[in-house]
C-alpha cells in the first residue's frame, strides 16, 4: 500500500479545489464547469444522432430552454461587467456548462467572484422567466375562468326560487326549535359554573407546564407556505488553467464534441464506462470497451521482435492487417516498435483491437480523445491485468513478458 506523500495536502471536491499557487486575477485563459444544483437537465434537451459527422443536419446537438438561453447570455455578457475578460466560447449542455474566459488585464477582484456574480445574474434570470410563465399561465386561462364565472352565475340565478324556498322552510324549522334550544344553554351554562373551580386548577397546572415547553413551540416551522432558498448551480467551479497555447485547440474542440459524446455515452454506456473482476483464464482484469470482441472466432497476438529492420516490420504490419481484415481481432500490449507500428496500423484502419495495458482503471476512468470513438464503435477494448496507480512506473522486461504471454492466453481462451 502506498502512503500519503506529505505534502499533498488536503483533498478536496473538484468543484471547490484552487490552485494554491496560482494568482485568479493576472493575465491568463481558463476553462470553467458549473453544474447545475442536483443535476437537473433544467437548460434544454440534447438531439441528434452521435454517428453523424459534424456540420449535418442531424449533428449532435441542445436544443436550449428559455433558462438555458438566459443563462447562455448571461454568459456572453460577462464582459459588460467585466471588461477585462474576453469570453472565448461556451458549451450549455442540459445540467451544466463548460466556457472559456481570457483574462486579458489583471482583474480588480479573485475570478471566483466574477463567477459569483455570472450566478447571482442566472439566478435573477431564472426569478423572471418564473414570474413571466406564472403571468402567461394566467392570461391563457382567463377566458376559461370567466366562462366559468358566467356558468356559477346562471346556475345561481336559476338555483334562487329553490334556494329562497330552503330559506323559509330552515326559519319556520328554527322557529319551532327555539325553545328547546333555550333550555339547552341554560343547562349547558349550570353545568360549566359547576366545573369552573376544576378548569381553573388546570389551567394553573398547564400554565406551569407551558413554561418549559415554551422554546419548543418557537422552533416550530411558520405556516405561511414559504419555501426555502434553492441555488441554481450547485456550490463552487470547476477550473482549468491554460498552461499551453497549444491546449487552447484541444479545450474548443472538447466544448465542441461534449454533445456527441454524451449521446454516445447513453447510445453505448457499456462500452464507454469502467469493469472490474472479469475472469479470463489465470487472470483477473479491470478495462473500458466492447468486450464481445472476447467471443470473436479468432484472436491474434502480436508480437513482433524489437530486431527487426524497417522493410520486415512494414511486411509484418500488411500480414497482421490481412488477417485482421478476415475477421481477427488483434490482441497486444504495444511495447515494441513494430508492435506498436501494428497496432497503430490496425487502430488507423478501423480494425478491432484488444489492448493490454500496464496501468489500471478507477471507477471514474473514462476513454479519452480518439480512444472514446473507437470504444463506442465497438472497435476497441482495453485490459489491465494489474490495479491503477498514480506514479510513474518503468515497465521491466518482466512485465513486458508478462503481458505478452497474456496476450497469447487471451487469444487461446475458449471462454474468453
Amino acid at each position: 500500500m502506498i502512503s500519503k506523500k506529505n505534502h499533498a495536502g488536503e483533498k478536496k471536491a473538484s468543484m471547490t479545489r484552487r490552485d494554491s499557487h496560482h494568482d485568479y486575477t493576472e493575465r491568463r485563459m481558463y476553462m470553467v464547469t458549473m453544474v447545475v444544483e442536483g443535476r437537473y437537465p433544467v437548460f434544454g434537451r440534447l438531439v441528434g444522432d452521435p454517428f453523424t459527422e459534424r456540420g449535418t443536419p442531424n449533428e449532435p446537438r441542445i436544443e436550449l430552454s428559455a433558462l438555458g438561453q438566459a443563462v447562455e447570455r448571461e454568459w456572453l455578457g460577462i464582459s459588460r461587467y467585466f471588461p477585462q475578460i474576453e469570453v472565448r466560447a461556451v458549451q450549455m449542455m442540459p445540467d451544466h456548462l463548460h466556457g472559456i474566459l481570457f483574462v486579458k488585464e489583471r482583474l480588480p477582484v479573485h475570478l471566483g467572484q466574477v463567477i459569483s456574480g455570472f450566478k447571482a445574474g442566472c439566478r435573477k434570470a431564472q426569478k423572471a422567466l418564473a414570474g413571466a410563465e406564472a403571468g402567461l399561465a394566467l392570461e391563457a386561462a382567463e377566458p376559461l375562468l370567466a366562462e366559468n364565472r358566467r356558468t356559477r352565475g346562471e346556475s345561481r340565478e336559476a338555483a334562487e326560487p329553490l334556494l329562497a324556498e330552503n330559506r323559509q322552510m330552515m326559519g319556520e324549522r328554527r322557529e319551532a326549535a327555539e325553545p328547546l334550544l333555550t333550555e339547552n344553554r341554560r343547562t349547558r351554562g349550570e353545568r360549566r359554573e359547576a366545573a369552573e373551580p376544576l378548569l381553573a386548577e388546570n389551567r394553573r397546572m398547564m400554565g406551569e407546564k407551558g413554561l418549559a415547553a415554551s422554546p419548543q413551540v418557537k422552533a416550530l416551522p411558520s405556516r405561511n407556505g414559504s419555501q426555502p432558498y434553492r441555488p441554481l448551480f450547485a456550490k463552487g467551479y470547476n477550473d482549468l488553467i491554460l498552461r499551453s497555447y497549444d491546449e487552447l485547440a484541444v479545450w474548443e474542440n472538447y466544448l465542441r464534441d461534449n454533445p456527441r459524446r454524451l449521446l454516445m455515452k447513453r447510445a453505448r454506456p457499456d462500452w464507454l464506462r469502467p469493469f472490474f473482476g472479469l475472469q479470463i483464464g489465470s487472470q483477473t482484469y479491470s478495462g473500458i470497451g466492447n468486450r464481445q470482441l472476447l467471443a470473436a472466432p479468432k484472436r491474434m497476438a502480436v508480437h513482433v521482435s524489437r530486431r527487426l529492420s524497417d522493410s520486415e516490420i512494414a511486411a509484418e504490419t500488411a500480414r497482421y492487417l490481412e488477417a485482421a481484415r478476415q475477421g481477427a481481432v488483434l490482441v497486444s500490449p504495444a511495447i515494441s516498435p513494430g508492435e506498436k507500428h501494428v497496432m497503430r496500423a490496425a487502430f488507423d484502419a478501423n480494425l478491432p483491437t484488444i489492448v493490454i495495458m500496464e496501468n489500471g482503471f478507477t471507477p471514474l476512468s473514462k476513454p479519452q480523445g480518439e480512444q472514446f470513438d473507437a470504444c463506442a464503435r465497438g472497435r476497441l477494448l482495453m485490459l489491465a491485468p494489474w490495479e491503477h496507480h498514480n506514479e510513474m512506473k518503468k515497465i521491466t522486461s518482466e512485465h513486458c513478458r508478462q503481458m505478452n504471454l497474456l496476450a497469447m492466453e487471451i487469444c487461446s481462451h475458449p471462454s474468453s
